[in-house]
C-alpha cells in the first residue's frame, strides 16, 4: 500500500518565500500548497485540510496571529509552524501561546524547517 504524501500548506506574503519553500517541501517529498494571503489560505481551509501549516506572523490584511485566532474559533486541530523575518519577544510567545508547535527566523535553515514539520506533525494532539 503506498504512503501517503504529506500535504503542507505555505502561507507568505513574499512570492519569493513561497516557491523556495514549494521547492524544498516537494524536494522532500511533500504536497504542497501555497497561499500568498493568510485570507486565501481561511478561504480554502474550508474544503481542503493540510497536514500542516507554515505560516508567516506579518502579512498585510490578514497577519499570521490572525489566522491562528481563525482556526482556533473553528475548532480546527492542524499544527503549525510559524516563520518570521521580525522576531520579537512577544511575537514568539503569542504565536507559542496560540498553539504554534514551532517558531522559525528567517531565513529558516532547510533541515530545521523540515525537522519543525515532521515533529508537529507528529504531536498526538494534532
Amino acid at each position: 500500500m503506498p504512503q501517503l504524501r504529506p500535504r503542507i500548506a505555505v502561507v507568505d506574503d513574499e512570492e519569493s518565500v513561497r516557491k523556495a519553500l514549494q521547492r524544498l517541501l516537494r524536494s522532500a517529498g511533500m504536497d504542497v500548497e501555497t497561499f500568498p494571503s493568510g485570507a486565501e489560505f481561511l478561504d480554502a481551509i474550508r474544503t481542503r485540510k493540510p497536514d500542516c501549516l507554515v505560516l508567516d506572523l506579518h502579512m498585510p490584511v490578514v497577519n499570521g496571529f490572525e489566522v491562528q485566532a481563525r482556526l482556533a474559533q473553528l475548532g480546527t486541530q492542524l499544527p503549525v509552524v510559524v516563520i518570521t523575518g521580525h522576531d520579537t519577544p512577544e511575537a514568539y510567545a503569542r504565536a507559542l501561546a496560540s498553539g504554534a508547535a514551532a517558531y522559525l527566523l528567517k531565513p529558516i535553515d532547510d533541515r530545521v524547517l523540515l525537522d519543525a514539520i515532521a515533529g508537529a506533525m507528529s504531536k498526538p494532539d494534532c
